[in-house]
């Protein structure tokens, strides 16, 4: 059985998310009413995993979350509403340790959770064997902070000029942190843009685009139309939809697409790949497949490096889940594996290589 710490405000959602757990069979559910209470019983007992609302009155999820990972860490999962600020809380709880989350489908208090009770159940039961990592919000520069290190780097408009070559990176649960870690180890000199295929909703991707360029050295934006790649700057996939890699009137370019229902999780890092080995040759392309839950890349990767290509798996050391990267070490399709912190180091290697 899997014990699970229901925490939320609202009597209707506490009684909503215990009626999921208990229809499926395997958890054991407490409900704390909020963070204060939460804690106590946090001190009283262990959870295998905290479900955890963010607006709430006193102590909010943030703060309870933060007390959480630092006197009793175990695996959180943070209940948000599906709205920009619900977008930005989230993500802050992302990298504060929070294993994973799940969009509320109707608001604050959400009388349809039965829309998203198959993907808690996942995600809970998947949270219930990662590993929590704490970090502190403080030690990030703010947007503001950040602006004199892009000044400083000479970004200006960025460079103008056409992809080279490619990086290609497929992530989901546990992404924003990762992708920080990577995105900060890389220079705005280099000459191959970086696409991004992180499993999120459209909500969540534009706030997490406009947060890791606030953060990092290296433009980055998110694709919501056809756009150029160009060297040197950040591509992120728009959530609820798919993303490939097009030749349009002699330019490269990144272009959204409907989700194609035959693949599970979008936006699909398969598909992604299989179209960027149709318009450049494998030597020009690098495969990235980070932390996150599901076998997403796994198979198109394995392929670009069959034809060539190069690729690269987090290790389980630092992934938060480690289940994409190890679907592709499995199949033996990852040319290095290593933990995150390492990644931009052997990026910075490879691509000297191909200057």
């Amino acid at each position: 059985m899997i014990s699970v710490l229901v925490v939320d405000d609202s009597a209707m959602m506490r009684r909503f998310l215990t009626q999921i757990f208990e229809r499926a069979g395997d958890f054991k559910v407490r409900t704390a009413r909020n963070g204060e209470v939460a804690l106590e019983l946090l001190g009283e007992a262990s959870y295998d995993v905290v479900t955890l609302d963010i607006n709430m009155p006193g102590m909010d999820g943030l703060t309870c979350l933060s007390h959480i990972m630092t006197e009793t860490p175990c695996p959180v999962v943070m209940v948000s509403s599906l709205t920009e600020k619900g977008a930005l809380a989230t993500l802050e709880a992302l990298e504060l340790g929070a294993v994973d989350y799940i969009a509320k489908p109707g608001g604050t208090v959400s009388h349809n959770m039965q829309e998203v009770e198959e993907e808690l159940l996942n995600k809970v039961r998947t949270a219930a064997a990662a590993k929590p990592r704490f970090r502190s919000l403080d030690i990030h520069p703010t947007p503001a902070e950040a602006a004199p290190q892009k000044a400083s780097e000479d970004l200006g408009a960025g460079s103008e000029r056409e992809a080279e070559g490619l990086i290609l990176v497929g992530v989901s649960t546990g992404g924003p942190s990762s992708l920080e870690t990577l995105l900060a180890g890389l220079s705005p000199q280099q000459q191959w843009p970086v696409l991004i295929a992180q499993h999120m909703p459209a909500t969540f991707t534009g706030v997490l685009a406009q947060r890791l360029n606030g953060l990092c050295a290296l433009p980055v934006m998110e694709v919501t139309k056809p756009t150029p790649l160009l060297a040197g700057r950040v591509y992120m996939a728009q959530g609820d939809k798919d993303i490939e890699v097009r030749r349009r009137a002699g330019r490269l370019m990144a272009v959204p697409q409907p989700q194609d229902a035959e693949r599970p999780w979008h936006p699909s890092a398969d598909r992604m790949v299989e179209s960027a080995l149709e318009v450049f040759a494998p030597q020009q392309l690098i495969g990235l497949l980070l932390t996150g839950m599901g076998d997403d890349g796994a198979r198109a990767m394995q392929n670009l490096q069959a034809a060539g290509g190069r690729t690269l798996a987090e290790s389980e050391e630092s992934c938060v889940v480690y289940g994409m990267p190890r679907a592709l070490v499995e199949a033996g399709g990852a040319d290095q594996v290593l933990p995150i912190e390492a990644i931009p180091a052997q990026l910075k290697r490879w691509l000297l290589s191909s200057a």
